[in-house]
């Protein structure tokens, strides 16, 4: 007998073929049938006029401590990703060595100013009762929705192994060949491989760069050697220049460490912008030389503009612009009065216009900024408004006219740039680039930068484009670009597709309503933090493992996702 039956519906399976009408029966947490069904089934429903897809592979999230007390991995789950990568940029919650148990909170401090987590949830939600690695993974067996996998943080390895002197110091032999071993036992345990950053824009709660940083490249290659040596394994690392454009010695970096590990490194974010033309060639020629050295460099990038709020009074993508950061580091009093300051803000103008400032050029437009919340009765009737605008009202310039306003609130107005890149030769960009065997959908960084950004809705925002906005590729690619594409990458053994024996991690969408609402403030993590959410519009229904766990964007309460082990749920995807 059959657990469940879905009747008459419009199967897009993941592979790029043709869509196709079927009945789909699921037993046992497998697809156990595609046709016409006619056994005997426990429960039914049909589906004419919708459509069934394998859900969703997100490869860059920060749901690391977030599924401890949200095992749904909202709002991810909501928009149809039964699987999610963790262990991103380098920064993990395990290991943690057992005799310095103030390495936890070191590591909670570090990921709450590097990854936006409200300090409060992280002390309060997760449970910290592991040392190792697979300890960790253990926590979360049997108790979170989605499926999950985890690269292993080189920050973390490198505190257990140098405690301290892991920012700032260099290991020893002894220290070097320990650290080697500890990723070799984190892989044992399931680890994915190895995630590390040397991004200038990483630094811990001490505002010292994370450790990672210090590494050298011999440091790096030994670690990428030791995740050749297990099987389904990957690495995912950042540099400074994936803000921009990689320098020389940036590409050299990636490719030696792929070749080295004869595995895929993927990195994030790639950004099309067509009045940046020169961006994509620079950052994909890292794809094309690591495919000649026997490496395979992969770009994630995003298939929407995914909106973010800023503050000049919270740490924020405001505070990474070069020269920008000990101004907004200041007591509230002082900053205002910095602000305030017509050659301090000339000076900070200067340099986020500069070559230096990079992708952060992006927010330096500051009339285009639109009001959110505000605070104050002197501002009242702002929000919703464009700085543009009210600065031409007031006579002022518009970062004079936006910090006036931010001032009459103690600075906690919340503050919307309007992307620049949402132009036609923009969009036509992202889908040439899209055609390049290194380019993957992925970037969402859900779990993150929580009060900041709502990137886990780009899936349903993507296919609800597909089908009804500018429709820049086809329905099955684009479903394949969701499900397949992740999948293969990362060696998922029999998911990301609608396949007779796979598991059945599957959603059922209407299309004709498939989307996501707008990102708004709730305060619903432990401590009453914050965080933005975002409501998905025309999902009926998500199966994790042929359980249903989401029903009209409400989830069931089940639990039946797994801990994605490496070699046991992925296999070796070899770029040799």
């Amino acid at each position: 007998m059959l657990d469940h039956v879905i009747k008459g519906v419009t199967v897009v399976d993941g592979t790029g073929a043709p869509a196709y009408t079927a009945d789909v029966g699921i037993q046992n947490g497998r697809i156990a049938v595609i046709g016409e069904v006619t056994q005997e089934t426990r429960t039914s429903e049909d589906a004419t006029g919708l459509v069934l897809t394998p859900g969703f592979v997100d490869p860059h999230t920060h749901y690391d401590a977030q599924l401890f007390w949200d095992p749904y991995a909202t709002p991810s789950l909501n928009h149809g990703v039964t699987t999610v990568a963790g262990g991103n940029c380098g920064f993990t919650l395990a290991p943690l060595h057992p005799d310095r148990p103030e390495d936890a909170d070191y590591t909670r401090r570090m990921m709450s100013k590097v990854e936006g987590m409200a300090l409060v949830a992280l002390e309060e939600g997760a449970p910290w009762s592991w040392h190792s690695f697979g300890e960790y993974l253990d926590a979360l067996e049997g108790r979170i929705a989605v499926n999950a996998g985890f690269m292993v943080g080189h920050c973390a390895l490198r505190r257990y192994v140098m405690g301290p002197q892991a920012v700032g110091g260099q290991p020893t032999g002894e220290q070097f060949a320990a650290m080697v071993r500890l990723l070799r036992e984190s892989m044992d345990a399931g680890a994915w491989g190895l995630s590390t950053t040397q991004s200038t824009s990483h630094s811990d709660g001490d505002g010292k760069p994370v450790a990672s940083r210090h590494a050298g490249p011999a440091e790096l290659l030994a670690l990428s050697r030791a995740v050749g040596e297990h099987e389904g394994t990957q690495i995912e690392a950042i540099v400074a220049g994936c803000l921009d454009q990689f320098s020389d010695a940036e590409i050299d970096l990636f490719v030696e460490m792929s070749a080295a590990a004869g595995r895929p490194l993927n990195w994030n974010v790639l950004t099309i912008d067509a009045a940046v033309p020169e961006r994509v060639p620079r950052q994909l020629l890292a794809s094309e030389q690591a495919r000649k050295a026997g490496g395979r460099v992969v770009a994630l990038t995003m298939p929407i503009l995914t909106p973010m709020n800023m503050s000049l009074g919270t740490f924020c993508a405001l505070n990474l612009i070069p020269g920008w950061g000990p101004i907004l580091g200041l007591p509230v009093p002082e900053r205002i009065e910095k602000l305030r300051d017509a050659d301090v803000r000339d000076g900070m103008l200067r340099r986020a216009r500069s070559k230096e400032a990079g992708v952060f050029r992006r927010l330096a437009n500051f009339g285009r900024y639109v009001i959110g919340d505000t605070y104050s009765e002197a501002n009242a009737g702002l929000t919703g408004r464009v700085v543009e605008d009210i600065a031409e009202e007031r006579g002022q310039e518009p970062f004079a006219c936006l910090v006036d306003i931010c001032a009459n609130d103690e600075l906690r107005t919340v503050l919307w740039p309007m992307p620049p890149d949402n132009d036609p030769a923009s969009w036509a960009l992202r889908a040439q680039t899209w055609q390049h065997e290194d380019v993957l959908l992925g970037g969402s960084d859900a779990g993150a930068h929580l009060d900041r950004m709502c990137g886990a809705p780009y899936t349903t925002r993507f296919l609800g484009d597909c089908l009804r906005g500018r429709k820049l590729v086809a329905t099955e690619r684009a479903v394949k670009m969701l499900t397949d594409d992740p999948a293969r990458l990362f060696g998922l053994r029999e998911r990301g597709q609608v396949r007779e024996g796979w598991h059945a991690d599957l959603v059922l969408f209407d299309p004709e309503r498939i989307d996501a609402g707008p990102a708004t403030l709730v305060h619903d993590l432990p401590g009453d933090s914050p965080r933005l959410d975002s409501r998905a519009l025309g999902v009926r229904a998500v199966w994790v493992n042929g359980v249903e766990a989401i029903r009209d964007d409400v989830v069931t309460g089940a639990v039946p996702g797994r801990v994605l082990r490496s070699g046991r749920d992925t296999e070796t995807v070899s770029t040799r």
